[in-house]
């Protein structure tokens, strides 16, 4: 290894804003770089309370000579680089030489390092940028670094770090990307006393792949091979199958290097616009090797964005890759259906709901006023919800797409002012106050609700209900979402919730960031009737599910949650705000468009709409009534003038 030296000033002059030290991970990253630079065949990472009180990143690289040492703590003292033109081909992760300066300085650093050719170690202490002390000391080839007390000195920067799982979430992900990165390279995260990442450093990045995601992607996994125009790329991309709810699972790297680039997630995800669903993100691990000349990493302290000579060219490779190999792929979807096992007579036993499973649908007059609720014995409300639930159930197992739009592409403000602006109006053209009666759910009453008539359905969507010399319009959709949404809350709020067990138990393959996110979050997942049981390092058996959440897929909801949540891991959030993200996801259970209810299973709907807070619109802002007075509709048949 070359020996380090000071920059020169002209150089120094030319490279990019100084380290900043932000967080634990920030010292991972670059002391781990700088092991990989130090041709390390092992690298081993310990972290306690997050990296907060104690790191250690310990490799078997080349070593530091003894004479370097102090002066590998000065600003701008490299082995990278010797001048600015090495800049412009830079083939090391680091070249600054400012990261072991910018640690040094805000904490407690001691060094242990061994050359191959030194029979003896070397012990360096050095904290808050001050020399405390050298010595001899045996050790192995390679290098430890010891931080301790992280901002020690620092009070005003450690008090904007976040709590020690959001911390140790950081640098588990860091190390994540740094095994994808090097697959050569046998990487060791520790994280509390507990080995969270071990993989072997064989080279092969299907089985580091396998080992950090799962079973589920590593069989799903497409081979890519690419190359032109003096760009390769090589990696995996997932099949659509198992696409995920945000950017988290798009790996990329540029000659070793993890960066994040919207170019690039750009062409990945236009190759994959045919493939997958709105709102879809895909799965991808790719290694694109560009010409030093042609790639710009000297562009901001973190080395995560890069500026490219021909961003087009680029653009065009990568997309034309995964397009290759997305369509070099049968990309059709094999279902397998669990064959149940034998069961002897005597061990058969009933099950309690069979019975309403050959119930069959009466004839309804949908014309005909709705009567107040029978005597117990009879059909009621909780008979046509779970008839509903059913009817759900049936449709998701033909049609998984989601209906519901993003908010941000549905709700307008402007058309919601004008649309109750409008229905004010009506209102106060009929000069009578009970057709507001049917939105204000302290008034109703089993009599009132026997005076409004179920009319029917159109485009098996819409319910036409007759109320008062109005008529109202119902989405079915966002009605029976509204309903299932502030239940969830309530039974979040109230702990009266209803859990279904699954038999058998889903289960869930998770990463360490999602199942260090599913720990975190476990009492709100618990509260609305979620159980997990733990079943092996990151794996989560499925017990039960809330009861309105039984009809849908569970395994696809609850990575969905989670997604959903991975989001805001970098935020604190009030609980109150996570359960309304949890309760939205209770949306997916609610009955769909073109999906045809009967005149009861509607009753029941619209009975338990007009019991909520807000029945007016969906937690996504749609809304689920509209109304036209009897006066309006004959204005428009000139009926009146």
């Amino acid at each position: 290894m070359s020996k380090i030296q000071v920059l020169d000033q002209v150089t120094i002059d030319k490279i990019a804003a100084g380290e900043v030290v932000e967080r634990p991970a920030s010292v991972v990253k670059e002391l781990v770089e700088n092991a990989i630079d130090a041709k390390a065949a092992a690298v081993t990472v310990e972290v306690k309370e997050g990296g907060i009180s104690f790191m250690r990143i310990a490799d078997n690289g080349c070593g530091i000579d003894r004479e370097d040492v102090p002066g590998a703590f000065l600003r701008h003292s490299t082995s990278k680089i010797r001048n600015a033109e090495d800049l412009e081909h830079i083939s090391s992760l680091g070249f600054r030489g400012e990261a072991l300066s910018s640690i040094a300085a805000v904490s407690q650093v001691e060094l242990i390092t061994k050359t191959p050719e030194d029979s003896f170690g070397t012990r360096y202490m050095i904290s808050g940028g001050k020399e405390e002390g050298m010595e001899d000391i045996g050790a192995p080839d390679g290098t430890t670094f010891l931080v301790r007390q992280l901002f020690y000195n620092v009070p005003a920067r450690r008090k904007f770090l976040k709590t020690a799982m959001t911390e140790a979430g950081h640098v588990s992900d860091l190390m994540t990307r740094m095994a994808l990165s090097h697959p050569h390279i046998s990487f060791q995260f520790i994280n509390n006393g507990q080995s969270k990442l071990h993989t072997s450093g064989n080279g092969n990045l299907r089985d580091v792949i396998y080992h950090i995601y799962g079973r589920e992607i590593a069989a799903n996994l497409i081979n890519v091979t690419y190359e032109k125009n003096g760009i390769r790329i090589t990696g995996y991309i997932g099949a659509p199958l198992i696409s995920r709810g945000n950017r988290n699972f798009e790996t990329y790297f540029i000659n070793g290097r993890y960066v994040k680039s919207s170019i690039i997630y750009k062409a990945i995800e236009d190759a994959y616009k045919d493939f997958t669903m709105q709102h879809k993100y895909p799965f991808t691990v790719l290694h694109i090797e560009v010409v030093g000349e042609d790639v710009d990493v000297n562009v901001h302290p973190t080395k995560m964005e890069v500026r490219f000579h021909n961003q087009q060219m680029v653009y065009n490779s990568i997309y034309e890759a995964v397009d290759q190999a997305l369509h070099e792929k049968e990309l059709i979807p094999e279902v397998t259906i669990d064959v149940p096992k034998a069961v002897p007579k005597a061990q058969v036993k009933p099950e309690p709901v069979a019975r309403s499973k050959e119930v069959i649908q009466p004839e309804v007059n949908r014309s005909a006023k709705v009567q107040p609720e029978k005597a117990s014995g009879e059909r009621d409300l909780d008979y046509f919800m779970e008839q509903m639930k059913k009817r759900v159930m049936s449709y998701h197992q033909q049609n998984s797409s989601a209906e519901v739009k993003g908010k941000s592409e549905i709700f307008k403000p402007q058309v919601q002012v004008d649309r109750v602006k409008e229905a004010a109006a009506s209102y106060r053209a009929k000069q009578s106050p009970e057709q507001m009666t049917l939105f204000d759910g302290k008034l109703l009453d089993k009599e009132k609700r026997a005076n409004y008539k179920i009319i029917g359905q159109v485009f098996d969507t819409y319910w036409l209900v007759e109320f008062d010399n109005s008529l109202y319009i119902i989405d079915q959709h966002a009605a029976h979402e509204r309903v299932l949404y502030e239940k969830t809350l309530k039974e979040m709020k109230t702990r009266e919730f209803t859990s279904q067990m699954i038999s058998p138990p889903v289960i869930l393959n998770l990463t360490m960031q999602e199942a260090q996110l599913l720990r975190a979050y476990m009492d709100q997942f618990t509260r609305i009737g979620f159980e997990f049981e733990e079943f092996g390092q990151d794996s989560y058996a499925v017990r039960s599910v809330p009861a309105n959440l039984f009809s849908i897929a569970k395994k696809e909801l609850l990575m969905e949650m989670i997604d959903s949540l991975s989001e805001e891991v970098h935020r604190r959030q009030s609980s109150e705000l996570l359960d309304e993200k949890i309760a939205s996801m209770s949306c997916k259970a609610a009955v769909k468009g073109n999906m045809r209810l009967s005149a009861q299973e509607v009753d029941a709907l619209i009975g338990e709409l007009l019991k909520l807070d807000n029945p007016y619109h969906c937690p996504h802002g749609r809304p689920t009534i509209i109304s036209m007075s009897k006066r309006e509709l004959e204005k428009k048949f000139k009926r009146i003038v």
